[in-house]
């Protein structure tokens, strides 16, 4: 029996186009990232360094970047958050049926974005129990470790919860702890059909 149910962020709550901050490096002339700001980009998601370092790494290895451009390019992936996946949400926590909890791979400059655009961003915050951004905890998908300190955190037995994350690899790792998982698919699927597409756990 589901108890808890543990949502992923990007494509499954706001759109994302993930072709698109590689598609504006590129034409910044970035045709691919060096190995080097690849770690920097996990670093980043783990908190383990500022905005400003991050900002200052892209800049530092292409000289002819400038920061307004690297700031373009990183936030180029995000779209929108549909208020319908909002009001979704809002219904499902109003029942309170099931423990929510958010758990996202994700960093400074998306979430500020996120507050800028997203006028209800703050309300959205408020439908979940716990809210955990990988910057803010220093831990990242698909690694044991954050999901076995979501499970620590709240005394959560796996067999009793359910992930939802658009990402196979961050699922395949729930699914070793024993954690129910929905690896939900963008282009055909959506968050809201959720007791539809899972009805037999629920």
């Amino acid at each position: 029996m589901i108890k808890t149910i543990i949502f992923d962020f990007g494509d499954v709550f706001i759109n994302l186009d993930k072709a698109a901050t590689p598609r504006e490096f590129k034409n910044c002339q970035v045709s691919e990232l060096t190995e080097t700001l690849l770690e920097k980009n996990f670093q980043y998601e783990k908190g383990l360094i500022s905005s400003e370092e991050f900002v200052d790494a892209y800049c530092s290895e292409y000289k002819h970047l400038e920061q307004e451009q690297v700031l373009n390019s990183w936030n180029a992936i995000l779209v929108d958050l549909p208020r319908y996946r909002f009001e979704f949400l809002k219904k499902l926590s109003a029942e309170k049926n099931y423990k929510l909890i958010l758990l996202s791979n994700t960093n400074e400059i998306h979430i500020n974005w996120v507050k800028e655009n997203v006028p209800f961003f703050e309300e959205f915050k408020q439908c979940f129990d716990a809210f955990y951004l990988s910057h803010e905890i220093n831990f990242r998908k698909p690694d044991a470790e954050i999901y076995k300190f979501v499970l620590e955190k709240h005394q959560l037995r796996p067999e009793e919860c359910l992930f939802v994350d658009d990402t196979r690899e961050n699922t395949d790792a729930a699914e070793a702890l024993g954690i129910h998982t929905w690896n939900i698919e963008p282009t055909r699927e959506d968050v809201i059909d959720l007791f539809t597409a899972k009805k037999d756990l629920f």
